[in-house]
């Protein structure tokens, strides 16, 4: 069977939710028999995100291939079972690089390189490079209709359409349609006027998925399918959630499943979401409880920043059938005389998540040893690895100048250095330790509990790792290397046995939990701060 295409735009605003209705009409694809890929394709002029600020972007998210890519290829892999690859994400400037370098090779043959159709050929190059093996393809178009940057991708779906046919693609329009509170009304002008800057540009939607607070009235439906010129059954309710995982579920509700497979002359075949439905049971009605992880981050203020370690941590929730209530600690705010008390008291568990740069390290320094003397269970990600290693050497050996190469250049210590094959490498992009590596865990450790085996692999994102000259004092001190390379290169994992919980990774577990298919490391730390919590009651 060829592939077939949905092309999901978006309206009015941004951030209404394009990259949960992909991996939902993914989810319930799969659910229905149907294998599928998706892709992101960005208008914004830098190459990846990896450079990116996290509080404009939000989070890098870091494919198996060690590319830093949108944060919604976590909302595909989550949902669904895809793993991304470099080419699930396009950026303009991945297109535009792309471009001028066959330009530059002679590639065009002297011939004038234009918007179209050079640059909106390589787009439809870049959507057909995952297709093959797969049953259906979602493209979700970053933006909104009518922004400058978004016109070549349009342009590019629209040509795209028109060469596969109209049973082989189909276009879906997220929009926005408003409770007015004062009038007491759903207003349905800024879905009209999205459709009709979507229809200037020769693309008519097929279907129109409304986001709202509340479902959508037959009456409202009719109003805005004679306006758009859609049928009545194709607009769909987006309705808000109380989790992110109900989503498939309302648009199943609300028939995008069964109207999807008439529109792509798909074959009919039952839909099987009843684990599903579980899992979104469990997460909505835990029968255990909360419990409160106190997040110390330097990102805190934009959530974004943090997606994957959200819901992973609720994946654990899940799994341990608790409810995880996340407490976001400034670390800044933590220098003040009470501040640090104040702000963790309430937790049963402390997370320190991955970062770049010195901001806030100081108070992730006093974070981790008051979770260390307070026997409290701490779980430390990346930077969080490297500053739970600088505390140790600091307090517990007596290093008092230990820092980080990244924070104190000239240290008398440097506990944590530069990765040595970066070293006199001072460009940005993509020069990292990226994407999937080995690991070898320690027998007995709380690393080799979680998982229940000896040998795994992760995603990485950092420039520095541990300075193994300082090990042989650590591991004498009680800090325990339980996880490496195989080459016994690169630490991975530290933890202290003589602690309840204490673990810190290199690597970036997030990126790799479901919410069927929870990660190890958050199942068992929240296994931990639920032991915690019974201590305190």
């Amino acid at each position: 069977m060829a592939t077939k295409y949905i092309f999901i735009t978006g309206g009015v605003v941004s951030s209404l939710g394009k990259g949960l209705a992909a991996a939902s009409i993914g989810r319930l694809m799969e659910a229905r028999g149907f294998s599928v890929t998706l892709q992101k394709l960005d208008p914004y002029l830098n190459v990846d995100p990896g450079t990116m600020s996290p509080f404009q972007h939000g989070e890098v998210y870091v494919t198996e291939d060690g590319v830093e890519s949108d944060l919604d290829l976590g909302h595909y892999e989550r949902f669904t079972s895809t793993v991304c690859t470099r080419d699930n994400n396009f950026t303009s400037g991945k297109i535009y690089e792309s471009v001028i370098s066959k330009e530059r090779r002679g590639d065009y043959l002297g011939g004038t390189v234009q918007v179209i159709p050079h640059v909106t050929d390589e787009i439809k190059s870049a959507i057909r490079k995952i297709s093959k093996g797969h049953d259906i393809q979602i493209v979700e178009i970053g933006g909104t209709v009518g922004d400058i940057e978004s016109l070549p991708f349009l342009e590019a779906i629209r040509q795209f359409r028109l060469e596969s046919g109209r049973n082989d693609a189909v276009f879906v329009h997220l929009t926005l349609v408003p409770y007015i509170g004062a009038a007491g009304e759903l207003k349905t002008k800024p879905t009209q006027h999205s459709v009709r800057d979507l229809r200037a540009i020769g693309i008519q939607p097929d279907i129109l998925m409304c986001r709202t607070d509340r479902f959508i009235p037959k009456e409202i439906k009719k109003k805005i399918a004679l306006f758009c010129n859609v049928p009545e059954e194709a607009v769909i309710t987006a309705k808000d959630v109380e989790t992110i995982y109900e989503v498939p579920l309302v648009l199943a509700k609300e028939g995008l499943d069964a109207i999807l497979l008439k529109l792509l002359d798909l074959p009919y075949r039952d839909k099987n979401m009843d684990d599903w439905v579980q899992m979104v049971e469990k997460a909505r009605h835990p029968k255990d409880g909360e419990v409160i992880v106190g997040i110390v981050g330097k990102y805190v203020t934009y959530e974004d920043s943090y997606k994957s370690l959200n819901e992973a941590l609720t994946h654990g929730g899940i799994a341990n059938d608790t409810r995880v209530k996340l407490r976001w600690i400034e670390a800044d705010n933590l220098g003040g005389d009470g501040a640090l008390e104040e702000a963790i008291g309430p937790c049963h568990g402390i997370l320190v998540p991955g970062g770049f740069g010195i901001r806030g390290v100081a108070g992730m320094l006093e974070a981790i040893r008051h979770a260390r003397e307070r026997r409290i269970p701490f779980f430390g990600i990346c930077l969080g690895l490297q500053c739970a290693v600088i505390e140790f050497a600091r307090n517990v050996c007596g290093l008092k100048e230990a820092d980080s190469a990244e924070f104190t250049p000239a240290t008398p210590h440097p506990v944590i250095y530069k990765l040595r094959e970066l070293e006199g490498v001072e460009e940005l992009g993509g020069n990292m330790r990226l994407g999937k590596w080995p690991c070898i865990l320690e027998a007995g450790s709380f690393a080799y509990q979680a998982y229940g085996r000896s040998e795994i692999s992760e995603r990485h994102r950092h420039r520095y790792e541990v300075n193994r000259a300082y090990l042989e004092d650590m591991t004498r001190r009680g800090l325990r290397v339980s996880g490496q390379t195989p080459d016994r290169r690169f630490v991975e994992i530290v933890e202290i046995p003589e602690h309840p919980y204490f673990l810190s990774c290199q690597f970036h577990p997030e990126f790799k939990s479901k919410p069927m298919l929870p990660h190890p490391l958050f199942r068992s730390f929240i296994g931990a701060c639920k032991r915690y919590r019974q201590t305190q009651r």
